[in-house]
């Protein structure tokens, strides 16, 4: 994980460091078709390249990877108008345990969010 927090997204992952949020910023349509290819065998899924385009998760006007519209986590922060879910009175809630299981970074990334808080 990079020192800089400004890209992190509401559930904790970084922006930044994700694959379709640095195609799209890239242009590469190659990049966008590599990862809608690994992205399908992981997830067992089809996903599209087209499908590979999001400017972040926080971002309220332009593209979106098509899971973020449907977002649980993102949707309750939207709602809750918070930064992140550190920021949460809930936190950690079940949706966020359930995805920091899968994806530990995250976990870790609003944790350091949330330390920062309280100093």
């Amino acid at each position: 994980m990079g020192n800089d927090m400004s890209q992190i997204a509401y559930c904790g992952l970084n922006c930044a460091e994700c694959p379709a949020y640095l195609a799209t910023l890239s242009g590469y349509e190659h990049s966008r078709e590599k990862i809608a290819q690994e992205w399908s065998e992981i997830y067992n899924t089809d996903i599209n390249p087209d499908d590979i385009n999001c400017l972040g998760c926080k971002s309220r006007e332009g593209i979106h990877f098509s899971h973020c519209y449907e977002c649980s986590i993102r949707l309750c922060a939207v709602e809750r108008s918070i930064a992140t879910c550190a920021d949460c009175v809930e936190y950690p809630c079940i949706d966020l345990k359930e995805m920091h299981e899968l994806i530990p970074i995250a976990k870790q990334n609003l944790e350091k969010l949330r330390s920062n808080l309280k100093s």
